[in-house]
């Protein structure tokens, strides 16, 4: 029996899906979209690499995006994970819904953290290397946020080397 699995996280590709991503994602199990795709080929690309669950981004407002979901609960490997694209709008409780990794995206910045035995990932922004917060225009950004753990979760994460 399998005892892990290789679950895919990326998020604000914006239409952009770099050869370097697609690397990473083969021979993942899953992929997890954190919205704002930026166009139907997007899904379509990621799909025939894997199996894909996906949410819709605040950039993902044309007629294709229209049956996307905001948020999406899913279990992988008996591990409960929740996906929307701007934490901000988290309304659950993840622990209370039996979520132990929620993914998102929106800031473009990658980030990791665990709270109260769940796992927060963002993989930042795999398309442009825009970051918002940054009002003085695109500044490169780097995907990825490093390794950790949640409880007894193991979660290895390692990093897009897009912008360097």
């Amino acid at each position: 029996m399998r005892q892990s699995l290789r679950i895919g996280l990326i998020s604000d590709t914006h239409g952009l899906l770099r050869p370097e991503a697609l690397d990473y994602l083969a021979g993942c199990d899953h992929i997890v979209h954190g919205g704002d795709i930026g166009g139907p080929d997007i899904l379509e690309r990621l799909g025939a690499i894997a199996p894909l669950t996906v949410v819709r981004g605040n950039n993902d407002t044309a007629a294709w995006a229209r049956s996307i979901p905001e948020t999406a609960r899913l279990d992988l490997g008996g591990v409960g994970l929740y996906v929307i694209h701007d934490l901000k709008a988290l309304d659950i409780d993840p622990v209370r819904h039996g979520v132990r990794v929620v993914v998102s995206g929106h800031s473009h910045k990658p980030a990791r953290l665990e709270r109260g035995g769940v796992l927060y990932v963002n993989p930042g922004s795999a398309g442009r290397p825009f970051q918002p917060a940054d009002r003085g225009g695109r500044t490169p950004g780097r995907g990825g946020a490093g390794a950790g753990q949640a409880g007894d979760l193991g979660v290895a994460y390692a990093p897009f080397p897009f912008f360097r």
